[in-house]
């Protein structure tokens, strides 16, 4: 009764992964030097091989011109994306050529997270899970 906390008994909450939310997000925006805008944003991107800016600005619910501006194009300034498909990356296949909508006019540039971005990412969870 007069003690300041009290831990939940282990059968009705196993592990709290999220308990060391805000210190892993203070410690990684320090050592990486990344603001937390674009720390959760590279966590919502984690689980895609690329995307457009267009699926960006609509599932992270953000106008297309913010998900660029202040978004896509910092985080691949300082080496957090990459163009994974570009406007002039030719297709390889047959079909593509046959079957595509968009041409070099109206294609649009898929991104992805480096190498150096999944690595962070991953260093975040492993920094969440309890020890």
């Amino acid at each position: 009764m007069f003690r300041e906390f009290s831990i939940q008994d282990p059968r009705y909450v196993n592990k709290n992964y999220l308990k060391n939310l805000r210190s892993s997000l203070v410690s990684t925006e320090l050592s990486e030097d990344i603001y937390r805008k674009e720390l959760m944003f590279l966590l919502w991107a984690y689980d895609l091989e690329f995307f457009t800016i267009d699926y960006a600005s609509k599932e992270y619910d953000m106008s297309r011109k913010h998900m660029s501006d202040r978004l896509i194009y910092p985080l691949a300034k300082t080496k957090w994306l990459y163009k994974h498909f570009d406007k002039m990356t030719p297709s390889q296949t047959r079909e593509d050529h046959l079957f595509r909508e968009e041409t070099k006019y109206n294609y649009r540039v898929r991104y992805a997270l480096t190498q150096k971005a999944r690595l962070m990412v991953q260093r975040f969870y492993n920094s969440l899970s309890p020890q």
